[in-house]
């Protein structure tokens, strides 16, 4: 049976209120491309349970996966192997069903491992506070600028050339509704990041300057030099980290002058899982704690002076009024938080620098042999566990190529900016723990073969 509440009558007088004429006008911010005008053509009315099984496994069928092939992607999300034992802690039923705490003090084991989540990503981060997580990568940042505003009380942010270009359209998708100004430029085919540029955009109505480290190419910014120009000028650097494991090999933002550290903690814990749910870290320096969004578990005593936890801080609109919310964003990544918290425990501080060596190690192993390739060059002068090299055409069309050839070669700059030419033939490679010799040969062999063959 169908669940419609609501009159006709109903409806009209919801519109009504909001001062909306149809039910279309709320789908406006939709490109009109975009919408359906009515049922998909070629799609069937309905199938059976047994049919449907069927067509999405056949589907299915046509992925080439990460699992079954060698594998180059990163440029946001990371291949990293997570061990059986995150998987087994987070399907526990205690972890697997709970939600949000409403009632926080209760639940006391949900409250202690996001105190302990909180830790381990201020540590990582070199932060003195970090939160207890937000919804993915590109969304926190956003409220990162959001806070930098309440902060300064300024309206502009200082976007860097090497900033991810899906966090740069979601920052710009939400600024439409903020008015805030958004300063964004795109990356340079150089060796060595645009910090000059970005420096020369902070002005002194500047609230933020936000820089990816490493950045969209693999290259590692001076962001120390970044933090001096900003605080000059009165504005906040804020540090994006999409792969937290390099942080295992280079130093903490925090460390560097950062005054807000956020990013992807996708790497550590949660799989690929085609592209989500992810999950958000945040942490910044104390004494912004108050215009941190999300929310703060703390650790006190009890009555009978035993450890206990409570919720110290809740800043989003479904606990406080809405006026007064510093974020109406209602999910905070839970169990993926979870899995982080587990994996980022069993590697411990020395695990996880053992661990970004190695991917450094395969990085180096895998620029190396495609540098040997005639026509392939090398950007970076630096990089972890992944580089950007430069191929003699367009480099989708050899990740196409490449697909024929069973391996999954990285991600193509002309995929991420696709309206840019001048950086098309960038061609970005990643390599972690998972990358083994054979991959790194078959790669090398089918990039050659597909050169050669572009070539003749």
């Amino acid at each position: 049976m169908r669940y419609l509440p609501l009159s006709a009558a109903d409806r009209t007088a919801m519109l009504g209120v909001i001062g909306a004429g149809s039910i279309d006008e709320l789908f406006a911010d939709v490109p009109a491309d975009a919408r359906l005008s009515g049922p998909i053509a070629d799609l069937p009315s309905h199938a059976s349970e047994m049919a449907v099984e069927r067509h999405m496994g056949e589907l299915a069928a046509k992925n080439l996966s990460a699992a079954h092939a060698p594998f180059f992607l990163g440029a946001g999300a990371y291949r990293h192997h997570v061990p059986a034992t995150v998987d087994h802690i987070i399907q526990r039923g205690e972890f697997l069903t709970a939600y949000t705490p409403y009632q926080p003090e209760i639940a006391q084991g949900t409250l202690q491992v996001l105190f302990e989540f909180q830790t381990q990503v201020a540590r990582l981060y070199g932060t003195d506070i970090a939160n207890a997580s937000m919804y993915d990568g590109s969304t926190a940042c956003w409220e990162a600028i959001l806070m930098a505003a309440r902060i300064t009380k300024r309206g502009k942010a200082v976007i860097s050339g090497g900033l991810h270009p899906h966090y740069l359209a979601t920052v710009q998708t939400m600024a439409k509704f903020t008015g805030d100004t958004i300063d964004a430029r795109l990356p340079r085919l150089e060796a060595e990041p645009d910090d000059a540029e970005t420096i020369s955009a902070i002005d002194g109505d500047t609230s933020c300057v936000v820089v990816q480290y490493p950045d969209i190419l693999g290259r590692i910014p001076d962001l120390a030099a970044i933090a001096e120009a900003a605080h000059a000028k009165g504005a906040l650097l804020i540090a994006v980290v999409t792969e937290p494991v390099t942080l295992g090999l280079i130093e903490a933002p925090g460390n560097l002058g950062a005054d807000i550290v956020v990013g992807e903690g996708q790497s550590i814990g949660v799989g690929l899982q085609f592209g989500g749910p992810y999950l958000g870290l945040f942490g910044c320096r104390e004494k912004y704690v108050r215009q941190m969004p999300g929310r703060l578990c703390g650790q006190t005593v009890d009555a009978d002076g035993k450890r206990g936890f409570v919720l110290t801080l809740s800043t989003r609109e479904q606990h406080i009024r809405r006026e007064k919310a510093t974020s109406n964003i209602c999910t905070n990544s839970g169990l993926c938080a979870l899995a982080f918290s587990v994996h980022m425990s069993l590697l411990g501080g020395e695990g996880l620098a053992r661990l970004a060596r190695i991917n450094h190690a395969r990085a180096k192993a895998t620029i190396a042999k495609l540098s040997a390739i005639p026509g392939v060059s090398v950007l970076n002068t630096a990089f972890v566990n992944e580089a950007c090299v430069i191929l003699p055409g367009d480099a989708r069309e050899a990740v196409h190529a490449l697909v024929a050839h069973g391996v999954l070669g990285g991600v193509s700059l002309g995929r991420l900016y696709p309206d840019a030419p001048q950086l098309h033939a960038g061609l970005l490679i990643t390599a972690t723990e998972c990358t083994t010799d054979a991959d790194i040969d078959r790669l090398a062999e089918g990039l050659e073969a597909v050169l050669e063959g572009v070539s003749a």
